[in-house]
């Protein structure tokens, strides 16, 4: 199957919390970084997944945030610390694609967003990912 998803991240499911209808799933990446999805019972059932299970996170690059200050106070579970490689600017929206220990990302953000962050290539900043954004595929 071929998706559109551009953001692929392989990993290993780490840890499974199952609740009633939800369940969290913790994925460590091959970078090392632990990213956690939150998807349906009936997905984790479907899926088999457990413990060592290895998985591919996918996460669309409109739901990719993108900070470059200190991101205390939020209540989204996933910070992946990165570095800006390529920054395409068009006219009202802008595609940056940034690298981080064992992957790459593509975010994207508004022009505005962009220029406001003083983004460019070799920039320090933090991804930032909703839980419920992710979703998980096996082979």
């Amino acid at each position: 199957m071929t998706l559109s998803i551009s953001n692929q991240l392989p990993g290993t499911v780490a840890e499974v919390h199952p609740g009633e209808v939800m369940a969290t799933v913790k994925v460590r990446l091959t970078g090392g970084q632990v990213l956690t999805a939150a998807i349906t019972l009936e997905a984790v059932e479907q899926l088999g997944l457990a413990p060592g299970s290895p998985v591919s996170a996918l996460v669309k690059s409109t739901e990719v945030s993108l900070a470059t200050g200190r991101t205390d106070g939020l209540s989204i579970r996933n910070r992946l610390p990165c570095t800006v490689t390529r920054l395409a600017l068009g006219e009202a929206m802008a595609a940056v694609h940034v690298t981080m220990d064992g992957g790459e990302l593509t975010a994207v953000i508004t022009k505005e967003a962009a220029g406001d962050l003083g983004l460019f290539v070799g920039s320090d900043v933090v991804a930032l990912i909703k839980s419920t954004e992710v979703s998980l595929a096996t082979a």
